[in-house]
């Protein structure tokens, strides 16, 4: 076993006037064993290195020493230095069982806010290898991984004291920039540079958009079924949450006992869970709703870059005419969940209340993957990547509708979609979409029912299918295995 070592000085409080120094030494040494700052075994600094530090003759060290080797809470090994016992003296189990005690007693009491009590622990990215047919994780297996250390070397030579100080709350400038140029060309979105917040994810886009307009009691409108990490967020305010249904154009627009709604929640390009893609004439629809009413909207495009299918459809944000939306987006889905680099274009009158609210909780994103980023985008290589990528996700999800429609017909429906990273699978012959994703989980396919999604039941089950992580023979495998958990489940039902 290693030795430990103290490897700091001992933080002791001055000594009391009216107390001897060897008394007050004996005393606080004793106190930090007894509270468990000094540990059995620990070595504690030379008579000579105390004398120093708090300018005390070696004759008192020594006394207090001795007093505290004598009592057994310290012992001297030769050629190791004075040490806290590894068996400590009967009083001390009574004191730390007192101390305990008291902490115990202390925690009985203690209130979290309404907040804490809300708030759940949300899911984070599987780390197992990726298999069929996990959601919500893109291409890594295609990333170019080679280029992006490249430049990244390339960034840290070049980095300057500016790199190291930091950046601005909104974001690194450049990438500022970087990313309004992109939307503009690519989505349709109307911003400056200075309307772009670069935040750590789109959840902390809806953290800080949910604590900045929405007051606890306040109406926010979201989609039936929808992303539950926003609705987590907006329960966590306290807010009432008003849940809209879905037709063939997307969201329906908010029902009159949305009247006096602060903001509503809304997946556009690609609605979560289902794939729908909104209509135009509702977009419109739905802006002019929130004119009307001074509503905010919260347009998450999420995978809105992997469009297969159908000409493209601006983003809500680019027919936005009376600055009612925040547009936000993800470069963890787009290249990797561990870069952790998101967007929100927030209207130009709610700049300062963004910048502000970043100053005060993560004050910035580091600045130094920012810059890695922008040469990233600049360089050409992000479009590159999409286009590549875009191409890819078509090809499997090609595959996984063909192999579907070979392993799964008459067990399971697959979805149109136009884009994203995953689809729906319906459910046929009342098959139970809980005992279908256990079976399936047994044979060791991933899926996820869509009633995870859902404050209230669906009319028909249906079962969540990623596609975009998963390589072409693992596809071919999960609708195979998927095929073997289902039929035994049709089979209960004839």
């Amino acid at each position: 076993m290693p030795k430990r070592t103290t490897a700091f000085n001992l933080a002791l409080p001055p000594p009391a006037a009216n107390i001897p120094s060897y008394r007050w030494l004996y005393s606080e040494i004793r106190a930090q064993i007894l509270g468990g700052s000094l540990a059995p075994g620990n070595r504690l600094p030379s008579t000579r290195e105390f004398a120093k530090l708090y300018s005390l003759s070696r004759g008192t060290i020594v006394a207090a020493f001795e007093q505290l080797i004598a009592e057994g809470y310290l012992e001297g090994v030769v050629g190791s230095g004075t040490r806290v016992s590894k068996t400590l003296p009967e009083d001390w189990l009574n004191v730390r069982a007192g101390v305990e005690n008291v902490r115990r007693n202390f925690r009985s009491k203690r209130r979290p806010s309404r907040y804490a009590q809300k708030i759940k622990l949300f899911p984070g990215y599987d780390k197992r290898p990726t298999r069929a047919f996990r959601s919500n994780v893109p291409g890594l297996d295609l990333f170019p991984m080679e280029l992006w250390t490249q430049i990244t070397a390339r960034v840290l030579r070049r980095a300057s004291t500016q790199h190291l100080l930091g950046c601005n709350p909104m974001g690194y400038e450049p990438l500022q920039s970087a990313v309004s140029q992109y939307l503009s060309s690519s989505r349709g979105v109307n911003c400056q540079p200075q309307q772009v917040a670069i935040v750590s994810g789109v959840q902390e886009a809806l953290d800080l958009t949910a604590r900045l307009f929405v007051d606890r009691g306040d109406r926010v409108c979201m989609e039936e079924p929808g992303y539950i990490g926003a609705a987590q967020i907006f329960e966590a305010v306290g807010a009432k949450i008003l849940l809209t249904g879905l037709d063939d154009q997307g969201m329906r627009l908010p029902a009159p006992s949305a009247r006096g709604a602060r903001l509503v929640y809304v997946t556009p390009g690609h609605q979560f869970p289902l794939g729908t893609t909104m209509s135009l004439a509702r977009r419109l629809a739905l802006l002019e709703w929130a004119s009307a009413r001074s509503a905010l909207i919260f347009e998450d495009d999420y995978d809105g870059e992997f469009r297969y299918t159908g000409r493209p459809i601006p983003a809500l944000q680019g027919l936005d005419r009376s600055g009612c939306v925040l547009y936000a987006g993800s470069f963890s889905k787009v290249l990797f969940p561990s870069l952790r680099l998101a967007y929100i274009v927030v209207p130009s009158d709610l700049v300062d209340y963004f910048a502000a609210a970043i100053s005060l909780t993560t004050r910035h994103s580091p600045a130094l993957e920012q810059a890695v980023l922008t040469e990233f985008i600049e360089n050409g290589h992000f479009a590159r990547h999409i286009r590549a990528m875009r191409q890819l996700y078509a090809e499997r999800l090609a595959l996984l509708v063909e192999s579907a429609r070979q392993d799964l017909s008459g067990l399971l429906e697959l979805s149109p979609i136009e884009a994203g990273l995953q689809t729906i699978g319906w459910l046929q012959r009342g098959i139970k979409e809980i005992a279908a994703a256990k079976a399936a989980q047994l044979r060791g396919v991933d899926v996820t029912p869509l009633s995870t999604y859902c404050a209230r039941p669906l009319a028909r089950p249906g079962l969540q299918l990623g596609f975009a992580g998963v390589d072409p023979r693992e596809i071919r495998r999960g609708t195979r295995d998927l095929a073997l958990a289902l039929e035994p489940l049709a089979r209960r039902r004839s």
